[in-house]
């Protein structure tokens, strides 16, 4: 079961998409993952959290998945899972070939666990895509300079991970980053108006300091030393759910 503290944190989360700041970062992230996963190859797609994020509707990939909290709903036609943490998924190993992860990390309580799970579920060579909030852009730095003065302009559990520091940690596990994109230039406004009245700054911000966006995604591939197979192993059958799995979803 979730505990408390963690329902509390994704309540808020999903309460703050609603606002025009977070439906701002939406609208980018869907346009950004549109292009990013058209091409994406496999049997399985799984997307963790955000249901209100439609990530995998360009995908082509056969069966598409999320796996969500409880507490979360949203639109879109894929099967849906209820898990009680991203750090302990109901997949079988090395089963999945593109799983998405966007802003879980920072509202994590263990973002190790869940990239180290992350690790344990996709095949090798199989994609991981994560979205997260850029501490060194003018979100990140209005909470840092102001949010103690004005209050958080974001949920008080965000923490957000350096770019620097994501690329570090998935080295570790044998990840390699080949690709990314920041976005989200506008200074977080409480009003759509003022968001449209900054709307010159996304393309300003994107020839003149394009790592300083709010939001970044990024694309890595799981990487396995020694041979493998490329494609299934002959007589074996793609499965993504162990029976044991199945019979407690």
């Amino acid at each position: 079961m979730l505990h408390q503290a963690e329902i509390q944190v994704h309540a808020a989360w999903l309460a703050w998409l609603q606002t025009p700041a977070g439906a701002y970062l939406l609208a980018w992230l869907q346009d950004r993952l549109d292009v990013m996963l058209a091409d994406e190859f496999g049997y399985f797609a799984v997307q963790c959290g955000m249901p209100n994020l439609e990530g995998l509707r360009n995908n082509r990939m056969s069966h598409r998945i999320v796996l969500q909290h409880p507490l979360e709903d949203g639109p879109g036609e894929h099967p849906r899972i209820w898990v009680d943490s991203f750090a302990a998924l109901p997949l079988a190993s090395a089963s999945v070939d593109l799983l998405l992860l966007p802003h879980v990390l920072e509202f994590s309580p263990d973002p190790h666990a869940v990239l180290r799970e992350a690790q344990r579920v996709l095949r090798s060579e199989g994609r991981l895509v994560i979205a997260g909030l850029n501490p060194w852009s003018l979100w990140g730095l209005r909470e840092l300079a102001l949010g103690s003065w004005f209050g958080s302009s974001l949920p008080m559990e965000c923490r957000m991970i350096a770019l620097g520091r994501l690329r570090d940690w998935m080295g570790l596990l044998e990840f390699d980053m080949d690709r990314g994109r920041f976005g989200c230039y506008r200074p977080i406004c409480q009003t759509e108006l003022w968001l449209e009245r900054w709307a010159w700054m996304e393309s300003a911000g994107d020839r003149w300091w394009p790592i300083c966006g709010a939001s970044y995604v990024i694309g890595a591939v799981k990487r396995s030393k020694g041979m493998r197979w490329v494609g299934l192993i002959p007589g074996q059958k793609r499965r993504i759910f162990s029976r044991a799995q199945v019979a407690r979803i």
